[in-house]
């Protein structure tokens, strides 16, 4: 069975969670045509349906279940929501953008949100179940935060969050 890969009109506004985080729904972009056309090596041969609001608050029980002694440590990011990743990285599930806390000086100072980016697609096509589905989500939500953290890639990896 094949599920769809629409898209919807971004839904805005944010919807705050509970560790202050927010998570906003983009839609943008056509969709992933490699995977389309089987081409992407961590496709399964099939989509999983499910749909974009059921995936969103997958992220946003992903974000709720972070210990809140952690979650109390995040600082100045928001969480966005993207149906497909980059087209130069079709595989790629989630991605940290901004100066991780480590990073962060004293001038560190009236500066935009971190962004962490969840890519819908991606896992979607790597998964045969929903709780695959709902595994990844949580692996790549707590991933990206690492990053926030100044955790990098080989240490996450060594944690099973790779």
């Amino acid at each position: 069975q094949r599920g769809s890969i629409g898209r919807g009109p971004p839904r805005l506004p944010p919807k705050p969670c509970a560790n202050s985080a927010y998570i906003v729904v983009l839609a943008s972009g056509s969709p992933d045509m490699l995977a389309m056309l089987g081409l992407n090596s961590r496709h399964n041969g099939y989509v999983m349906e499910v749909s974009a609001e059921e995936f969103e608050a997958l992220v946003a029980a992903a974000l709720e279940a972070v210990p809140t002694e952690i979650a109390r440590l995040v600082d100045n990011v928001v969480f966005v929501i993207e149906p497909d990743a980059p087209a130069d990285d079709p595989e790629l599930l989630g991605l940290y953008e901004g100066i991780a806390l480590t990073e962060r000086d004293s001038n560190y100072l009236a500066t935009l949100p971190d962004r962490v980016t969840v890519y819908r697609q991606p896992i979607l096509r790597m998964c045969t179940t929903r709780d695959e589905v709902v595994r990844e989500v949580r692996i790549t939500v707590v991933h990206e935060i690492a990053h926030h953290f100044g955790i990098d890639d080989d240490r996450l990896h060594d944690l099973g969050y790779g």
